[in-house]
């Protein structure tokens, strides 16, 4: 047998294995790619399912800050619009306030001074003090003249139970100056009177002897 004829029958079964093997080939690259493209749709999957829970997480976001900006600005508006009342409740009540000016003082002047003796220190002294009132109400000055004998009655019990000490010294004579002003605006509430409308009290003249 010559050597072609021997190795016909060989060349035959290689070609026979290597039909087998591209089958299993093409098979196995087969099952590669397939899961490459699941794989592949997995994380195509999984990107969108992300982006679309980060999307929605995000507007619920959105929706509370804008909803907390809306509160706060409404929160900011009423309180401005509140505060802005209350600055034209005070403007309107200074503007009351300075719609009504001050009367002009009127001055009420007892004439003759008062004079009276008091005891210094066992020594027997004079006082002598003129007095004058200050009111701005007229009704109120006119009281004060019409009952002039019942407050010059009442200044000299007050002015003659003073002694040395309580009209020495500047403080007591403010003390002294207080309390006959309290002692006239009495007798002016007592007789129907505004007692606190008698303002003021002024020593015009205050003379020790």
């Amino acid at each position: 047998m010559s050597d072609a004829t021997a190795a016909a029958p060989e060349a035959a079964a290689k070609d026979k294995d290597k039909e087998k093997q591209e089958p299993a080939a093409a098979k196995g690259g087969s099952k590669k790619k397939l899961l490459i493209i699941i794989a592949a749709a997995v994380l195509v999957l999984g990107g969108g399912g992300a982006g679309a829970f980060f999307f929605m997480h995000k507007s619920a976001a959105d929706q509370e800050v804008s909803a907390d900006s809306d509160e706060g600005e409404h929160a900011d508006a009423k309180d401005a619009k509140k505060e802005k009342g209350k600055s034209k409740k005070d403007a309107k009540g200074k503007k009351g306030k300075d719609a009504a000016p001050k009367l002009p003082a009127i001055y009420v002047e007892f004439n003759p001074p008062f004079v009276v003796n008091f005891d210094a220190k066992g020594v027997m002294r004079f006082l002598q003090v003129s007095i004058q009132v200050m009111t701005r109400d007229h009704e109120t000055s006119e009281m004060i003249k019409l009952h002039e004998p019942k407050i010059r009655n009442n200044m000299l019990l007050l002015l003659g139970s003073q002694t040395l000490d309580t009209i020495s010294t500047t403080e007591a004579k403010e003390a002294l100056r207080k309390q006959s002003l309290e002692t006239i605006a009495k007798i002016v509430e007592d007789e129907g009177g505004e007692g606190k409308k008698v303002e003021d009290l002024y020593f015009t003249s205050f003379v020790m002897q």
